[in-house]
């Protein structure tokens, strides 16, 4: 069976190689579950990561926020324009999230979320929840002190020195 490909260059295939092994070694090494990803500006490496759920205990500490940490601390900044994200697996709902709040300019993956449903890691739920409103999922959500809370958006608004996101 021919695999779908689009048009990579070795450079990019390289990376996502990379992140590939990543996965693998990372898993084997018992910290975590099988995915890598590999952060790349201009064709250099600038960080990778890899599942560290089980390792450091976090939920959150999915490849490619892992790797998001990292570049961000390593360039200096939490916009990542100009990179590219390589993960050996299509990235969760959190962690595509976080690759548009990193700004990158492109994620390039290997396997599908289905691949990841057949290893048991399933995020069908998260896809069918979250386009929900809060009221109709799954986990219960409750909203109090809104207009509290709403102040604090104003006082953002009229900070003089708030750097924007």
């Amino acid at each position: 069976m021919a695999e779908k490909r689009e048009d990579l260059s070795e450079e990019d295939e390289g990376h996502l190689r990379r992140a590939i092994a990543l996965s693998r070694e990372k898993m084997h090494a018992n910290l975590g579950g099988p995915f890598g990803a590999v952060i790349a500006k201009t064709g250099r490496v600038v960080a990778e990561g890899w599942n560290q759920v089980i390792s450091s205990k976090d939920p959150t500490a999915h490849a490619e926020v892992t790797a998001i940490r990292l570049a961000s601390t390593r360039l200096g900044h939490f916009v990542l324009e100009g990179c590219t994200l390589y993960s050996s697996c299509e990235p969760c709902p959190m962690c595509l999230a976080a690759a548009y709040w990193a700004r990158v300019d492109r994620v390039v993956y290997a396997a599908t979320r289905a691949d990841a449903a057949a290893g048991g890691f399933d995020d069908e739920l998260l896809y069918r929840e979250l386009p929900l409103p809060p009221d109709q999922r799954s986990l219960p959500m409750s909203q109090a002190l809104h207009s509290e809370a709403a102040r604090v958006f104003d006082e953002w608004r009229a900070k003089a020195d708030k750097v924007m996101y």
